[in-house]
């Protein structure tokens, strides 16, 4: 299956629960979309990745995000999947096969989104769409939701990568920080706003100033929920919920965010039943 330059992405068992979190919400998505026949609804999903994971537990292969988007039912009208990764992208053709209504690009999300696939997806056209981000890290431009958020036709789901920022861009004394990853931090959250939510200004022990930081993870994302909110326009944006590796340590939040009350409200509930469900993991 695929080429010999194909690895697939080993998940554990918060990224099984994302797929599942997704999946549930595309079901109950496309169901209430159907029912309205004047609409067209499609499917976007900007990492696409391989098609398939491999499980860290097991090596077991398992379904990503492209392929359950595929079995929905009732089915989506259109999908678009996207991958930088050439290999991956010609192992999704091969799974997948021909198919008029599946759409592939070997192509940057955050370029071909604005471009080409966004423009599909119009109010106007009687278009509605359903994009799944799921970055590698701080590989998304905040221009993307800035435009889902202003068409007002697209729900997403955004895994914010928190433990790349962590580990990246929001160190506990900002000076010590590479220009590149501020850069990519300040791509990722539109401006450099960032730095005024997570650090406090203090004077250096040897003159000048030191950014500190202030206030752990929970900080960082409720600011990005009001950003999603307030400056890319979206009117439902529930509570994000943690998504913790096997060490319990946070490695990205599952966001949603929309203008449809209903599909807000059905988001929010889907979040809250896994992510108590994550929480009693926890505890075990």
């Amino acid at each position: 299956m695929g080429t010999s330059r194909l690895r697939f992405d080993q998940i554990g068992q918060w990224s099984q629960i994302k797929l599942d979190i997704v999946r549930e919400y595309a079901r109950a998505y496309s169901t209430i979309l159907t029912r309205q026949a004047s609409l067209k609804h499609v499917y976007i999903d900007a990492f696409a990745g391989a098609g398939i994971h491999q499980l860290k537990s097991t090596g077991g292969l398992v379904s990503g995000s492209p392929l359950n988007a595929l079995h929905v039912e009732p089915p989506f009208h259109e999908i678009h999947l996207i991958d930088l990764d050439g290999a991956k992208i010609d192992n999704l053709r091969e799974i997948v096969g021909d198919r008029a209504n599946v759409f592939f690009y070997q192509e940057d999300c955050n370029r071909i989104l604005l471009e080409k696939v966004f423009p599909r997806v119009r109010y106007e056209d009687y278009r509605r769409g359903l994009c799944l981000l799921d970055p590698y890290g701080l590989n998304l431009n905040w221009e993307v939701l800035a435009k889902a958020g202003e068409m007002k036709t697209i729900e997403i789901f955004l895994n914010f990568p928190i433990m790349d920022m962590n580990r990246n861009a929001l160190w506990s004394n900002a000076t010590g920080v590479a220009q590149e990853d501020a850069e990519r931090m300040t791509a990722f959250w539109g401006d450099t706003s960032w730095r005024d939510e997570v650090y406090v200004q203090q004077p250096g022990l040897f003159g000048g100033e030191d950014w500190l930081k202030s206030g752990g993870n929970e900080k960082i994302v409720r600011a990005f929920q009001k950003r999603l909110q307030d400056v890319a326009g979206f009117t439902e944006v529930p509570k994000p919920i943690p998504m913790r590796n096997s060490r319990n340590a946070t490695v990205y939040y599952l966001f949603f965010a929309s203008h449809n009350k209903i599909g807000g409200r059905i988001a929010g509930d889907i979040l809250r039943k896994y992510g108590l469900l994550l929480q009693k993991r926890g505890r075990r």
